[in-house]
Order: C-alpha cells, then sequence, then structure tokens
C-alpha cells in the first residue's frame, strides 16, 4: 500500500505497479522524508521528472543481499553516507566513539559503517558487478578528491576510487543529479558522463579536456604536505561556478580524478519547487517503535530560507559543498511551508527557525557575484567588510514581519547563526532592533570563536574589536527595550595558531567579563576545510606561512580546559598550563587570578598578608561565633 512515502521494500514497490526502479537510493541516514534531509531533496526531485526511485535505509553492510531489495535497478545506485560525514557522525574530536547518533531509529549507534559512501560503494559493486554508482551528499562532496584524513591522519585518495564508484555529484546536487539521469535515461553509458558541471569522474586519458588545470600528483602530496597546500588552495579558488576551471588530480598507473567546475546556483523559483515537493515530513513509520529518528525533532517546525554562506570562515566546508553564492525561496514559499506547519497537531505556535548555514544572508553580498562570480583572491567580510559589499536585512527583516503576522504563530526564533560582523556593517538598526525585541528566547547565539586576533586572522573571523562593538550595541538595545537577555559565544580551542599564550588571553576575558562557557568546542579537523589543511601540514594555504598547530592530546586539554578555568575538575590542568607558559601571576588569591594556590603551593605563591586575607577573616569570625555559643550556654543563657 502506497503510505505517501517512497517504497521501501519490494512489496511497496509492486503495489505502485512498478516491476522494477529506475533508481536505487542508498542512504547512511534513516529515511526521513523532510526537506532538511539530502536524500529526502534528491528523491523526490527524481520523483518529479518521472523516475522511479527506492529507498534502502542503513542496508547491512555486511550482507551484499541488502541492497537487492528492488533487484537491479534500470539506470543506476545513488549512494550517500547521510547528511554528515559518517566519521564525524561516530566519534568525538577526542576519537571517543558517540553514544548516540541522531539520524538512527532511536538514536541508536552501529547502523551505519565507518567510511560509509565507501563501504556501501564496494557492497553494491560485489552483489551488482557493472551497475552504474553515484557517489552525493557531504561525505563525498568533501572528499571528492586527495583529502586529510583525521582520523587515520593520513592523506587519503579521492573517495572516487576507494568506493569503486562512476561518478561523484558534489555539491547540493540537483542540476548534475538530474542531468545524470537524462543522460543515462537517453542511452549514454556512465563512462561517458564527463561533461556535466557538479561532478566528478576517473579517466586515463586527459587530451581533450580545455581549460584545465594540473593539481599536484597524489604521490607529490604524499612526499610533500607543502603540495597538499598548494593543491587546497587552487581547489579553494575554483568553488565557483562561474570562474571555476576543471581541475585534474593524478594517481599511479595512469589514472587522473577530474573534477568539472560546479553546478550554477539555483534560482529562487527552482528553490521553491523544491522544497515544496510533497514531502511527508515525517521519519518512515517502520521507525515508531523505536521512538523516530530524533534529528526531525530540531528541524520539525524550522523553516529554511537560504543557502550558502560568504562568511568564509577557514574551519568550515560551505565553501567546498554549498559554495559562497546565496541562493534564497520566495516570501510566498516560505509562508505556505509555515502554514503547512501551522495546520500540524503538535504545533505550539513557534517557529523554531527561520534561517540557513547563516540566518541573515539572504541575497549574494554584492551584484556582480551572479554575473562574474566571486572574487577568487578576496573574502566579502575578511579581514574586513569588502568596500563592494551591500549589508542589507530589508528582505529577510520583511520576510520575518511576514511570518509573526501568521494566525496561528506566536513567535518566530532565530537560531541559525547570526554573522555579526554582517549585522553591524548594515547602517540601518531596524532588523538588529527587532531581532532584540522579536526573535530571540532569552539568549543569542553568536559564534566569535576566539578574541586573540591572531588566531581569528588563521580561523577567517573578524578582529576583536568587531565582536565587542557588537555585543556592546546588544547589551544597550536590551536595555532600551526593556529586555534582559544574554549572549552566548560559541568558542574554540586549539585551532591553528593558538598556543597557550592566546588561550590563556581567552581565559582572562572570560574572567574579565565574568563568562563561565558550559560548551566549548576543540577544534575538530574534518575533510576539506582551510583550517585541517593547516592543521595537517603546518601550512596556511593562503599566504605559505608556518602556523603553529597543537596536536598533543594533553596540550589541547589545557587549552580547553582554561577557557572553562571555574570548573574544578579543571584546576590541575590549568594549573599546569599557566606553568608551562610562564603565567604564575594568574594563581593566588587576587582579583585577577585565574585559580588558587594548590595545598602544596601554600607560601610559594604571592598572597596578602595572613591578617588581611578574607579566608582568615570568615575563619575568624566563625570561630569567635561558636565560642559565644558555648559561653552563653554555659552560662544558661538562651542562644
Amino acid at each position: 500500500m502506497n503510505n505517501g512515502f517512497l517504497p521501501v521494500t519490494a512489496k511497496e514497490m509492486k503495489a505502485r505497479g512498478w516491476d522494477g526502479v529506475d533508481f536505487v537510493y542508498v542512504s547512511g541516514d534513516a529515511y526521513v522524508d523532510h526537506p532538511s534531509f539530502g536524500h529526502a531533496i534528491i528523491t523526490r526531485l527524481l520523483e518529479a521528472h518521472g523516475y522511479r526511485v527506492g529507498m534502502i535505509a542503513q542496508p547491512d553492510w555486511k550482507d551484499p543481499e541488502s541492497v537487492a531489495v528492488f533487484g537491479r535497478p534500470a539506470l543506476g545506485f545513488l549512494v550517500s553516507a547521510g547528511n554528515m560525514d559518517s566519521m564525524v557522525n561516530h566519534y568525538y574530536v577526542s576519537g571517543r566513539r558517540r553514544e548516540s547518533d541522531a539520524y538512527s531509529p532511536g538514536g541508536q549507534t552501529g547502523r551505519r559503517p565507518d567510511h560509509a559512501a565507501v563501504v556501501y560503494g564496494n557492497l553494491i559493486r560485489r552483489r551488482y558487478g557493472d551497475v552504474p554508482v553515484i557517489l552525493g551528499g557531504i561525505e563525498a562532496s568533501l572528499r571528492r578528491l586527495a583529502h586529510y584524513d583525521y582520523w587515520s591522519d593520513t592523506l587519503k585518495r579521492s573517495i572516487l576510487l576507494d568506493s569503486q564508484a562512476d561518478l561523484i555529484s558534489y555539491g547540493m546536487g540537483e542540476r548534475s543529479i538530474l542531468a545524470i539521469a537524462e543522460a543515462l535515461k537517453s542511452g549514454l553509458s556512465v563512462r561517458d558522463l564527463v561533461f556535466i558541471p557538479g561532478t566528478v569522474y576517473r579517466t586515463r586519458d586527459i587530451s581533450g579536456i580545455c581549460e584545465s588545470i594540473l593539481l599536484p600528483s597524489f604521490v607529490q602530496m604524499q612526499r610533500e604536505k607543502r603540495a597538499y597546500a598548494e593543491s587546497f588552495l587552487i581547489q579553494y579558488e575554483n568553488t565557483d561556478p562561474y570562474t571555476g576551471h576543471t581541475l585534474l588530480e593524478e594517481y599511479p598507473d595512469g589514472v587522473y580524478v577530474v573534477q568539472n567546475p560546479p553546478s550554477l546556483p539555483l534560482t529562487m523559483q527552482e528553490m521553491d519547487d523544491i522544497y515544496e515537493f510533497p514531502y511527508m515530513r515525517a521519519c518512515h513509520p517502520s521507525y515508531e517503535s523505536a521512538g523516530g529518528v530524533p534529528a526531525i525533532r530540531e528541524i520539525r517546525f524550522s523553516l529554511t530560507s537560504c543557502r550558502g554562506c560568504f562568511g568564509g570562515c577557514s574551519f568550515c566546508a560551505l565553501t567546498f559543498h554549498q559554495g559562497r553564492i546565496i541562493q534564497a525561496r520566495s516570501h510566498d514559499s516560505l509562508c505556505r511551508e509555515a502554514e503547512i506547519m501551522i495546520r500540524d497537531p503538535e504545533f505550539k505556535g513557534y517557529l523554531h527557525d527561520v534561517g540557513g548555514p547563516t540566518a541573515n544572508f539572504r541575497a549574494p553580498s554584492c551584484e556582480k557575484q551572479l554575473v562574474t562570480g566571486v572574487c577568487k583572491n578576496r573574502q566579502c567580510l575578511y579581514p574586513s567588510v569588502c568596500p563592494g559589499l551591500t549589508a542589507d536585512h530589508s528582505d529577510y527583516l520583511a520576510l520575518l514581519r511576514r511570518l509573526r503576522a501568521l494566525p496561528g504563530v506566536k513567535k518566530v526564533f532565530i537560531r541559525s547563526g547570526i554573522r555579526f560582523d554582517y549585522l553591524m556593517a548594515d547602517a540601518d538598526d531596524t532588523f538588529f532592533r527587532e531581532l532584540v525585541e522579536h526573535h530571540i528566547s532569552g539568549q543569542l547565539k553568536v559564534a566569535p570563536e576566539h578574541i586573540a586576533d591572531v588566531v581569528l586572522a588563521r580561523m577567517g573571523k573578524p578582529r576583536h574589536k568587531v565582536y565587542e562593538a557588537f555585543a556592546a550595541k546588544y547589551q544597550k538595545l536590551n536595555g532600551q527595550l526593556g529586555k534582559k537577555q544574554f549572549l552566548v559565544p560559541y568558542l574554540m580551542s586549539s585551532h591553528p595558531g593558538s598556543t597557550l599564550k592566546e588561550a590563556i588571553a581567552l581565559a582572562e576575558y572570560l574572567r574579565d567579563q565574568r563568562q563561565s562557557p558550559e560548551q566549548v568546542q576543540d577544534f575538530y579537523p574534518t575533510p576539506s576545510t582551510l583550517s585541517t589543511v593547516m592543521y595537517y601540514t603546518g601550512i596556511d594555504p593562503r599566504n605559505g606561512q608556518h602556523v603553529y598547530v597543537c596536536k598533543n592530546p594533553h596540550e589541547k586539554a589545557m587549552q580547553r580546559a582554561l577557557i572553562q578555568y571555574r570548573d574544578p575538575k579543571n584546576r590541575a590542568l590549568v594549573r599546569e598550563a599557566l606553568t608551562l607558559a610562564g603565567r604564575r601571576d594568574l594563581i593566588g588569591f587576587g582579583p585577577a587570578c585565574l585559580i588558587r594556590p594548590g595545598k602544596n603551593e601554600q607560601g610559594q605563591e604571592h598572597r596578602p598578608d595572613e591578617k588581611n586575607t578574607p579566608d582568615k577573616k570568615r575563619r575568624h569570625k566563625k570561630k569567635k561565633t561558636i565560642r559565644n555559643i558555648h559561653k552563653k550556654r554555659k552560662q544558661g543563657d538562651s542562644v
């Protein structure tokens, strides 16, 4: 029986009157038919264009028959590890296994393998031989060329080779997957699909490839880390669909991995169409007994208004995956989706988010981007705001006002990241004021990440004075509006460029601000980010400079502990860090000190005269009170 979901069994396929499917989509995530899940968008897009698609979610990777649910597909297998890189999904930065998986039924772990896209690709090859296999999703997208793999501490080959796949559809994939489907349907061999933007393929013959750039070979990059840094910079400068070139990466035995330029961005109408397919907006009913899929709870009543990010943070892979050109949906489309949510019996009147990678980006940073593309050697916001940038929140403000006015909506929150330097670049304070007045639930989460400008420069973040100006303005607006709302800063420890000196400077700033962060993110070297290249090579690809990299687990623990120096559990690590950095002046009883001396340090640290020590006075007063009580009891007086 057709329950509105795509078929997940042969029985459901036959109930639709199909004798087979055109594509089988194999996903490392549980099946959730919601536009926040990549597998839902791609399968609904193919369905809308007349293709028959079957869904296999989290197959048993030890059993080749687990991918044979629908038999051999007419056109091919589409493979994705899921909404996250499978290694990030499985492990903390420390290497410890995560206790739950939000993309699996009931949060259960162990439902997908490590390096899932590679494992699934080889599983399909064992079962079906020469059937076309196309990889997609974030894992394949960010590992499409040679890349540093943090978990094995090695430089790995393109995932195309290790998975035995035929093609990678990188980026968001809608344009490239339709082009692949149409080409295969027309009778072309998958080996002939060398012309589609947004794809990666392999070949032994590069003689006919024009306007291409030959990257350092894989062997050369294995020998010389600087070669990998140089290769990555070339890739980084060719992520724009208007200016990007074809990139060639040579492997032993005469094999080349070829990356075609990225796909063009979607128009607003195309974005609207994609987000208005007939999604069930729920996880598959087969997961109900396990309690559903946790990941949908966070996004069930949230709206995706945009894609792309021109923020350019070094530790973020958005430049490589979604690109720097903003693509946005129309107000009408977003309001129609909001009205669907309002009709949901479980809707309580609160839209949890209206945003995307960066909530307050609703248009390209400048007009020329949609004609000539983004600048190759210049960022929009770093190291300072580009003179050509158009900082304008009027469209986003109009959207939020319209959503607030919908019957049944009590509050519209913004929980996606707000880029505060872009906000400060807008001369009109209207959006900032309404953000504070209407769209915050007690606290606003922002990401200054650090306070040391030397570290912020490696991160691609604005100088600390920009955040200070933003925080002061936020406090001022709260006062004017009679609100008592707080800023919650996201902070990162042990990012490339951060030594103990910078970690201590951050701790001193938190002391002065009287802030005690509950959550701190250790820098996590994930595939295809500038920061990860710095971590692996010790080189900043943008300028070739040497970068200090904290790799020692104990030093990383010290940098993290300094940010949370008030936690008693961190006292020993903080004391050790301060000692190593020559900052024992911060161990003591004064107001500027981070921690007090330990018992074995009494007399070693500078401390005030015992007679004037606050602790001494309190102890003396307590003893005097106890003596008075005993005296009165002996005299028979009431106490």
